[in-house]
């Protein structure tokens, strides 16, 4: 009879033990701290791999003389402004009480939570601008929510000090690819124990938990106390609360399921099919029912199809074909004000409807809301300016916003008598709205430089009569010219348009 004994998966802490390994990882991170003058970078999201390597960092410096604690170390945390608000939170007090423990210990450690520009934002792009949800085609939220305010951070630091250490809890066992590209930068090692940076120039990387199992980072967070007093058990229970099935096993064999592999992020993301972690809250806990209405917005934003909610123009205003079809671009006006109405909508029923912690949960904040405001009215010419009045619809109280600093061509009353008399027509109403618009905007001015090419473009983007003629100009665009039928020369919308190029040649001589 054979008997088949479970086979346990490798750990970090095999070879010298828990406490061997833990000491002599505190040991190297402060021979490398001591090693030179470069300030160092610790990225912390409050999740369990960051936590675990600041943990690290923190013993390591606790452990030097004070006289030794010289050189700055910079804690940096990226909020998205769309993260999961429960994790937004935890994040929030626990670099607020980080800031404190380091000021009382003694610690050079300073805290930073980090934003993306106004600019930038997720709901600036997607209401503002009119960017469609995103794809993994069109990934544009990953660059401007998180890499740009981090980014720019070290590269402060890199143009302050000549040289930055960036402090990660990246580890070869989150995944395949994750694990091929550290291997590919070890043999690039400088001081044996630092990568470079692809992206940031002069910035080494330290991974000092880059061989450990996420069963080997729990096991350190449960058995080594946190330094500056967070909770690393009410951590265990937010992964707890975010998996499927509730279930969190520290000790496992090569079948169990593992609990690190809950994923925080944008509650926004629609990169993702679903939004697991946020689903399995609010199903494993009653009090976390208040984050439906956000769960139903980011599912609202995942549609397979949105075509009915987007320009069949580019964002400059040319049609482009694909297999014969527009290249949807843009969100339409109309949606762009339901998804600011949506917006406010799970805002407001959260502050009256969830617990006292979100009473004043923030899903765009004003500075958001008066740059959706400025691209309505200024860029998009959309002088109906509809943002306060959404605003006061959606949240019973008045627009917080400063006046606007605009000269509106047309009153309430004009803009109503327009789209009256437009009925149906929306291209040929915008295109009106528009040339009005830029006709205001010059009027002040002493030269009116730019206002002949402001118009032309106004009537390139509305001159169709509607999106088939649109699409039918497209066609005739794509199909080459031949035979007795081919016309005698250029269209001059197609010249004026840019997609024909007139060039004079020379008669011979």
């Amino acid at each position: 009879m054979t008997i088949q004994l479970p086979i346990r998966p490798k750990s970090a802490f095999d070879d010298l033990g828990f406490a061997g390994t833990v000491d002599s990882l505190v040991a190297q991170t402060r021979e490398l701290y001591l090693a030179d003058a470069v300030p160092w970078v610790v990225g912390y999201s409050g999740g369990k791999d960051s936590t675990a390597v600041l943990q690290l960092v923190w013993l390591a410096l606790k452990s030097l003389p004070e006289e030794q604690r010289i050189k700055p170390v910079h804690v940096i945390s990226t909020d998205t402004l769309v993260e999961n608000p429960v994790v937004a939170a935890w994040v929030t007090h626990s670099l607020d009480q980080m800031a404190e423990q380091a000021r009382s210990q003694g610690l050079p450690i300073t805290p930073h939570r980090l934003t993306p520009a106004v600019t930038d934002t997720f709901w600036v792009n997607l209401i503002g601008r009119g960017y469609p949800a995103p794809r993994p085609k069109f990934r544009w939220c990953t660059e401007r929510l998180k890499i740009k305010p981090s980014n720019t951070f070290i590269r402060e630091m890199v143009k302050s000090h000549g040289e930055a250490i960036l402090v990660l809890g990246t580890r070869k066992a989150e995944s395949s690819g994750r694990a091929a590209r550290m291997k590919a930068l070890e043999s690039q090692r400088v001081r044996d124990l630092l990568s470079p940076n692809a992206s940031l120039p002069n910035c080494l990387v330290y991974s000092p938990v880059e061989n450990w199992s996420n069963d080997d980072v729990w096991t350190f967070l449960m058995q080594a106390g946190n330094p500056w007093g967070y909770s690393n058990k009410e951590l265990l229970t937010m992964y707890q609360g975010a998996s499927q099935d509730g279930e969190c096993p520290l000790v496992v064999d090569s079948s169990t399921p593992s609990c690190g592999d809950s994923r925080f992020g944008c509650w926004t993301c629609t990169l993702v099919e679903k939004d697991k972690s946020m689903s399995a809250m609010i199903q494993n806990d009653e009090e976390k029912e208040w984050m439906l209405p956000l769960l139903e917005l980011r599912n609202a934003l995942d549609v397979a199809d949105d075509r009915d909610l987007r320009d069949f123009r580019r964002m400059n205003g040319s049609v482009q074909l694909f297999h014969d079809r527009p290249i949807p671009g843009p969100y339409t006006q109309n949606a762009r004000e339901d998804w600011l109405t949506r917006l406010l909508d799970a805002q407001t029923w959260i502050r009256e409807n969830g617990p006292d912690y979100v009473r004043d949960l923030e899903l765009v904040t004003l500075a958001e809301l008066e740059e959706i405001r400025r691209l309505w009215v200024v860029e998009k010419h959309e002088f109906e300016d509809r943002v306060p009045r959404i605003y006061q619809a959606t949240v019973g109280e008045p627009y917080p916003g400063r006046p606007l600093d605009e000269h509106l061509p047309l009153g309430e009353d004009m803009i109503a008598a327009l789209e009256e008399v437009a009925g149906e027509d929306r291209i040929h109403f915008e295109m009106v709205r528009e040339l009005l618009d830029i006709e205001q905007r010059h009027r002040a001015q002493v030269r009116r430089a730019g206002l002949f090419d402001s118009l032309d473009k106004a009537i390139r983007r509305g001159f169709f009569d509607n999106e088939e003629d649109a699409v039918d100009r497209a066609r005739q665009r794509k199909a080459p010219a031949a035979g007795d039928d081919a016309p005698a020369g250029p269209d001059p919308v197609d010249l004026a348009d840019g997609y024909v190029r007139k060039v004079t040649v020379d008669a011979p001589a």
